[in-house]
């Protein structure tokens, strides 16, 4: 086993370092979350943070600075630099892409859109009763968010019926249900 280990190379071993990262970023790839879910790294510095994209240290990234570390190594190790010398070359390398990987992935993620809407977004709208709100039973209202309608089931604020058609004010959300008024 020690003949095995002194016979490596430097090149070698950082080949095999490349592999290993490649490997890794081509399974991280093919079965998307997986390793995300999995633990390992803290919890809290692998998530996004701020809600601004990936963490420097997620999988993916980390798997890029494997790869670029084991190949710039193996190219430093190959052109006759030392172990020192290619391990700084793969670090500096390593470093350098999975930060430009880093920077892609958070910009990617700052360009999704979401057209979640939440009950408490229709408070403070105006609506229009769709289905007529009888006197201490609900109903239904829509209005317009941004490009979207909405329809929430509604109750009137002082239990009086709001026949269908009439406009509404959106005075509170109560889980699903909101409370309106006349306007």
């Amino acid at each position: 086993m020690t003949e095995l280990i002194q016979s490596l190379s430097a090149f070698a071993v950082f080949l095999s370092i490349a592999a290993f990262g490649f490997l890794f970023l081509l399974i991280s790839l093919i079965f998307g979350e997986l390793f995300e879910h999995l633990g390992g790294i803290d919890h809290d510095i692998s998530h996004d943070m701020d809600h601004g994209g990936p963490s420097f240290f997620s999988p993916r990234i980390l798997s890029v600075f494997i790869t670029a570390f084991g190949g710039a190594g193996a190219i430093g190790s190959y052109y006759g630099l030392s172990t020192l010398a290619s391990s700084g070359l793969g670090f500096v390398s390593g470093t350098g892409f999975a930060y430009l990987i880093f920077l892609f992935a958070r910009f990617l993620y700052g360009q999704q859109a979401t057209t979640e809407l939440k009950t408490t977004d229709v408070v403070g709208q105006t609506a229009r009763v769709v289905v007529g709100i009888p006197k201490d039973g609900v109903g239904q209202v829509r209005c317009r968010i941004g490009e979207e309608l909405v329809d929430k089931v509604a109750r009137s604020q002082d239990g009086e019926p709001i026949p269908e058609n009439t406009a509404v004010h959106v005075e509170q959300a109560l889980g699903e249900i909101v409370v309106v008024k006349r306007c």
